[in-house]
């Protein structure tokens, strides 16, 4: 029978251990900002952040929406751009227009912004209200309604609580935060739902075409 005859100095574990290639990976496997503060449409990258894949449990439940056509959504109370409380309720008795969005002063986030404040006569001879809504705190709101002169209520969703019951669906396997419209009528029911994270302004047309439609 063939013998294995090792040296003094090894075992053969260890050079089991030594002969078996290791795989290689790329040393970064994040997607890391290239400027100090990178933004496309609607994400935020910092030299430190990294984007991290999520597990699959996590992606489908940013993809399930809780939110739908014929539902009535849960109702919140949230913080304008000046600081006061606003309740979702105070909007029964007429059309309400609710869009969620990434976060203030990023490309898309502008367009879509300005988008609604150069339709809210629009809106207005609709007879509807605009609310936009996003995870930025309540003096980022106020800056961004100064800056681009947005008639309209802009609320603070800090710690994307409603965003969640809501179940907005998220974009880049949940690291960008979704953009989505909904349509409520006079009795708070959801009668339309638009997501477009990449054509923000398309979200004024369809609501729009929506609200005159019925």
């Amino acid at each position: 029978m063939a013998s294995i005859s090792l040296h003094s100095n090894h075992t053969l574990p260890s050079l089991l251990h030594a002969q078996t290639p290791k795989p290689t990976f790329p040393q970064n496997l994040s997607l890391l900002a290239k400027s100090s503060q990178s933004q496309f449409h609607g994400l935020k990258l910092s030299n430190s952040s990294h984007l991290a894949i999520p597990s699959s449990a996590s992606v489908r439940s940013s993809i399930v929406a809780k939110v739908a056509e014929g539902t009535l959504p849960p109702t919140f109370t949230l913080k304008d751009q000046n600081g006061r409380p606003v309740s979702l309720s105070k909007f029964k008795g007429k059309p309400v227009v609710v869009y969620f969005y990434p976060a203030d002063e990023t490309p898309g986030c502008t367009k879509q912004a300005c988008a609604f404040r150069d339709s809210y006569e629009k809106f207005k001879k609709a007879g509807a209200e605009v609310i936009g809504i996003s995870g930025d705190g309540t003096e980022s709101h106020k800056a961004f309604a100064q800056k681009y002169n947005l008639p309209f209520t802009l609320l603070s969703d800090e710690g994307n609580k409603v965003r969640k019951e809501w179940g907005v669906p998220s974009d880049l396997f949940g690291a960008l935060p979704g953009r989505q419209t909904y349509v409520l009528d006079k009795n708070g029911v959801c009668r339309l739902v638009y997501n477009n994270q990449f054509q923000p302004e398309k979200h004024i047309d369809e609501t729009l075409k929506f609200l005159k439609s019925v």
